[in-house]
Order: C-alpha cells, then structure tokens, then sequence
C-alpha cells in the first residue's frame, strides 16, 4: 500500500475525538426513551462498550440519577467489586468532595474467610464494605454474587446503599442478579441480560461525577 493511501484518523486532539464519538452514537442510536438526565449515562457505557444492545437495555430505577449525585457530592464512598473497576473511576473528581474508591476483594482477611466459608471473596469483600462504609455507591461490574449477596443484605435490613450500578457480565447468575436488583425500591442502574462489565460500571460512575462536578462545589 502507497503510504499516501494509509487511513489517517480524523483527528488526534482527545476532546475532539470524544465530541465525534458522542455525535456518532447520539445519531446512531436514534429515537429512545431515556431522560435528559438518563442519557449522558446511555452516551458512555456506549462509548465505553461500543455497543448499542447494551446501551439500549440499561435500566434506571427513578431516583437513580439523583441519588447519585447527592452521595457524590456528599462524599459517600464508593465500593467496587474489583480492582478494574476501582482504577477506572476517575479518583480526583470524587476526591473533591471527599469522596474515595474502595476494593477489598484482594484483602487477606477476605480471602481467609472466604476460603474458611467454603464461597467467594466476591461476598465476604460486599460483607465487609456494608460494615465499613454507610450510604456508599456500589459499582459492581463483573461478580454476580457480589451484587446477590448486597441484595441479600438489604433485603435484611442491614445494610442501605445510597445507589447500585450492579452491570455484572457473564453466563452464571449475572442476568438473574439484575432481575433480582430490579426488584428493589432501591436507587440503581442495571441492565437486562449477560452483558455488562467492569468497564460499564466505571462509565456510570464516571458520568454520575461529571454530573456531580458540573453542578459546581
């Protein structure tokens, strides 16, 4: 091939190239049902993911959006289900409210107890954020049993979540744990079906403090 026919990109400035994407999947996705509020959430998991099935099958429960950014800008934690999704939240904009971004599935008391129980450290890390940090925002993106056993836990008064951005991705219990999520009166954003992951997880929580953050301190 000639090198003056090689594909050149559009542009290598970052925000423009972030402003052709939003253009692209705003005018690809056409007509939907989502609010003003909803859709900058739509914009990034589809950016995130480039995929439009997934983005069209978010579901939001009706305080999701502002619940979100109340516990933002009030500097609730927010917990992840893992390291990914933990790194992939932009740390500072939470910071600027006091806010932190917590795992604890890698810690050694997890793993030790969750070895002695015989079940995931997926679980014991979701038990011991519940103690640990009150009205936290949960972002779970790739352990369904995360987002059972956090179900469960609400379910039993003992734990209450200020919002659940529960996307886990796979074959085993990741669709039925979004069905169980839609059956709380609790603020959330999920999704139907297997798809998901940790990279739409970070895209809500990303959005939610770009929402935060635009609303000034």
């Amino acid at each position: 091939m000639n090198v003056r026919d090689e594909y050149k990109p559009l542009t290598v400035q970052p925000q423009e190239i972030e402003a052709k994407s939003f253009s692209i999947i705003t005018e690809e996705l056409g007509t939907h049902t989502f609010t003003a509020e909803q859709f900058p959430i739509i914009q990034r998991v589809i950016h995130a993911s480039a995929d439009f099935e997934l983005g069209r099958s978010l579901v939001f429960h009706p305080d999701a959006i502002n619940a979100g950014i109340k516990a933002i800008r009030e500097g609730r934690a927010i917990v992840a289900d893992v390291q990914m999704v933990q790194s992939g939240i932009s740390k500072p904009r939470i910071a600027r409210f006091g806010g932190d971004v917590h795992v604890y599935i890698s810690d050694q008391d997890v793993a030790t107890e969750a070895k002695a129980l015989n079940t995931t450290r997926a679980i014991l890390s979701v038990r011991k954020a519940c103690d640990m940090h009150a009205g936290a925002i949960f972002a779970i993106g790739n352990a369904p049993t995360a987002l059972l056993e956090l179900i469960r836990l609400i379910k039993e008064g003992l734990t209450k979540p200020s919002l659940i951005v529960g996307v886990p991705v796979g074959f085993v219990s990741a669709a039925e744990s979004k069905e169980e999520l839609l059956k709380l009166d609790i603020p959330y954003i999920t999704n139907r079906g297997r798809k998901g992951g940790s990279p739409v997880a970070v895209a809500a929580v990303n959005a939610l403090s770009l929402l935060a953050d635009a609303q000034g301190r």
